[in-house]
């Protein structure tokens, strides 16, 4: 049968021409096209002609190209290379029998699963098994259907962790377990049996949101079983609604009406709730506004369905009140006491300010209860009067505060800044209002949320610590003038230097639309041009540039609680000798022509980290940056890695050859909820090595007389200067900046 042009074109791109292809491949590349994209047909039948090539038979390249489609449509084209790649594992470890059974139940373990990184959870237990037990891989593969009908992924994995371990000393009964012919694997598989399987309950958890709510629901299962750093938890997002893939039964509660309440309580939240814009809040006030949201979406919900009062009530904890000891932070023990109460008119709480915001969102309800307004009032006003300053303390209490059924409100909350991690809390919804939002919101700084690096667990906690930027207010800027003066004689010193470092020569930059100066030789060629009746260049100007350096340089400044102390052998705080020393930096390279931006940071928790700008690139050294110097103060904790990484985000668009950050600090990183020594040293050397890897150099001064013990090994080798003597600190802050810049 002749083929027209571009499935002969498809045709090609397959190298494999055993029998029966060609009867199958238009009907395959019809139902492809209805699931991949043109690059995934490409990969697909790459995947095919890689298959082919192994030699194990024809029946292999048929599966692949007859399934596929199907399996993309159930995760993502992304799973094409994993299961070749799983096809190609298997040969190399000569274990050829065990591709046709892989390849054949992939499909139906695709339609249970749903979802690719569940997929590939499979394909790493198919992997592990060909390592090792090979010997009972083919008859695992031949029961994995049945195996997936019965138990969740995690419990497979167990199953099959366990008859590895059971018979790794006799590998010949290897293939009697994972065929279900020993009593025990049948008792293992039995001891996986628990709970709902949502795949079991999928058809009628659809049909729950269609009849109740009249709504098309997508549902997205994920597993609990692997150990992973951050553990999925419920959410709602562009994909629907993301619910674990097995619910045990809980006390007296079924698993499929665990299902149900977190089901309804989600579908509320899309039903009524609208996106806040998550950067006019603090931390603190995002958890009690959720409070009084969750709430107030029930409550809207039991007005149609009184039932579900009943239902969340079963799975809402009951706080005893006054559990929480002091040591701890409470704030999620009091949120849960009020979430309760909302919920219960028949609660046990007697505190008279609970007891009043409960009146208070009651009565909200009954006038106005179909704004979101009310949420965001109350809740800034109850964190307002509940606030203590141990809810900051990094021991947070836990018990009876997970209300097992809402999901992790991700939802509730706009930003104004996207992100590219998929494994970030942001929202994924209203992302093209974004732009609007921002010039909505003028001249607010919205907080910037960084990863921290923990050497123990050797990953990144991804969001962990949040950077507050401000402009520093003015002050007196006559007070960093007398302080330029008082070190004039330094001043006579430095302008020696300074002119051995400008830039001596000037480059000439032809062929210019605008310029310094008309290009003679360009203008005459262009009239000659013009006169014959041609096209003239008009590119007739000339500039000059600068040529010898291009640096640019931002100071970041330790403004934490110690530099406020007098050092031994002087009058002058190291905050005013600090003032000094910046002063005639920031003189000294305004000589010099180069991009200086300065910076101060200090942070109190991983909840706070305070940058502050004290002058910009583009700022000239002149009255506003020096007033803003003058009112320089310091205070709290040093936790740098965040604050380097924030300063990165200004160096890294330069565009000059070199860009250096200069540290000035008086002591290592440390921050109050912080007891490991070592903890948030490593996070600054990683930090370091972020912007490395980014073109920035890092250059720490110190003015700690101990910091040999460990700066080296924060920013490396011949990358830091220790000051002993701090009243020097003027005088060699601009040396030491000429040095490093010549």
């Amino acid at each position: 049968m002749a083929m027209n042009s571009e499935l002969q074109a498809y045709r090609e791109q397959l190298r494999c021409s055993v029998q029966n292809i060609d009867d199958i491949f238009e009907e395959c590349i019809c139902e492809a096209k209805q699931s991949m994209t043109k690059e995934g047909i490409g990969t697909w039948l790459n995947a095919a002609s890689r298959v082919c090539a192994l030699g194990r038979g024809k029946e292999l390249v048929l599966i692949l190209l007859e399934d596929m489609p199907e399996i993309v449509r159930l995760t993502d084209e992304s799973i094409i290379e994993d299961v070749t790649d799983m096809s190609e594992t298997l040969s190399s470890l000569l274990l050829g029998p065990a591709i046709n059974p892989f390849l054949t139940t992939l499909p139906a373990i695709a339609r249970r699963l749903e979802d690719a990184t569940l997929l590939r959870e499979w394909l790493k237990l198919v992997t592990k098994m060909a390592e090792e037990a090979k010997e009972g891989l083919v008859p695992l593969l031949n029961q994995a259907v049945f195996l997936f009908n019965q138990l969740s992924i995690g419990g497979v994995q167990n199953w099959i962790n366990y008859g590895i371990r059971a018979y790794r000393e006799q590998p010949y009964r290897l293939g009697d377990f994972f065929s279900l012919q020993t009593a025990d694997a049948h008792a293992a598989l039995q001891r996986e049996r628990h709970g709902t399987l949502y795949i079991d309950y999928e058809r009628q958890l659809k049909l729950y949101g269609r009849a109740f709510w009249d709504l098309e629901l997508n549902f997205s299962p994920y597993s609990l079983a692997f150990d992973t750093l951050r553990k999925p938890v419920p959410h709602l997002d562009k994909l629907g609604f993301h619910i674990p893939d097995v619910y045990d039964d809980l006390n007296d509660t079924k698993g499929i009406a665990r299902y149900q309440a977190m089901i309804a309580h989600m579908v509320a939240h899309k039903l009524w709730s609208k996106p806040y814009l998550a950067d006019n809040f603090s931390s603190f006030q995002h958890i009690t506004i959720e409070t009084f949201e969750d709430a107030r979406v029930e409550f809207l919900a039991m007005q149609n369905y009184p039932g579900l009062r009943k239902l969340w009530l079963s799975l809402h904890p009951i706080p005893k009140e006054g559990k929480c000891t002091e040591e701890y932070s409470c704030i999620r023990h009091k949120l849960a006491m009020l979430s309760r109460a909302l919920l219960d008119s028949n609660h046990p709480y007697t505190d008279p300010l609970l007891l009043d915001f409960v009146e208070k969102f009651h009565a909200s309800m009954i006038t106005e209860s179909a704004n979101p307004k009310i949420s965001t009032d109350l809740g800034v006003k109850y964190l307002a009067k509940i606030y203590e300053h141990d809810f900051r303390k990094p021991n947070v209490w836990f018990e009876d505060t997970i209300v097992d059924y809402r999901d992790d409100n991700r939802y509730l909350w706009l930003f104004l800044e996207e992100s590219d991690d998929e494994d970030d809390f942001h929202s994924d919804h209203g992302t093209n209002d974004v732009e609007n939002k921002k010039e909505e919101a003028g001249d607010i700084l919205p907080p910037q949320h960084y990863p921290e690096w923990d050497y123990q667990a050797q990953n990144y906690r991804p969001d962990w610590a949040t950077v507050y930027e401000s402009i520093q207010s003015p002050g007196d800027p006559t007070l960093i003038d007398n302080l330029i003066a008082k070190h004039h004689l330094l001043a006579k010193q430095l302008l020696k230097v300074i002119d051995l470092l400008k830039p001596q020569q000037r480059k000439r930059v032809r062929y210019q639309e605008d310029g310094d100066e008309l290009d003679l030789d360009v203008l005459i060629r262009a009239m000659i041009d013009f006169r014959a009746g041609t096209i003239p260049d008009t590119r007739i100007y000339q500039s000059y540039i600068k040529d010898g350096r291009d640096i640019s340089v931002l100071l970041l400044i330790d403004l934490s609680e110690s530099i406020n102390e007098k050092p031994a052998s002087g009058e002058t705080t190291i905050l005013q000798l600090s003032q000094e020393a910046v002063s005639m930096l920031a003189w000294a390279v305004e000589a010099l022509g180069d991009p200086f931006a300065i910076a101060g940071f200090s942070s109190n928790t991983r909840h706070e980290v305070r940058y502050s700008h004290f002058k910009s690139f583009k700022e000239p050294w002149g009255a506003i940056p020096k007033s803003r110097l003058a009112a320089m103060q310091a205070g709290y904790s040093t936790r740098m890695g965040a604050a380097l990484r924030h300063a990165g985000r200004y160096l890294e668009p330069r565009k000059e050859e070199k860009k250096l950050l200069l540290v000035l600090t008086d002591g290592s990183p440390s921050d109050i909820d912080v007891q490991d020594p070592n903890y948030l040293k490593d996070d600054t050397h990683i930090a370091v090595n972020e912007l490395e890897a980014k073109g920035i150099t890092t250059y720490c001064i110190t003015l700690d007389q101990n910091a040999d013990e460990y700066v080296g090994n924060i920013f490396g080798r011949n990358r830091y200067t220790v000051i002993d003597a701090v009243e020097q600190l003027p005088e060699k802050l601009p040396k030491l900046f000429m040095a490093l810049t010549n």
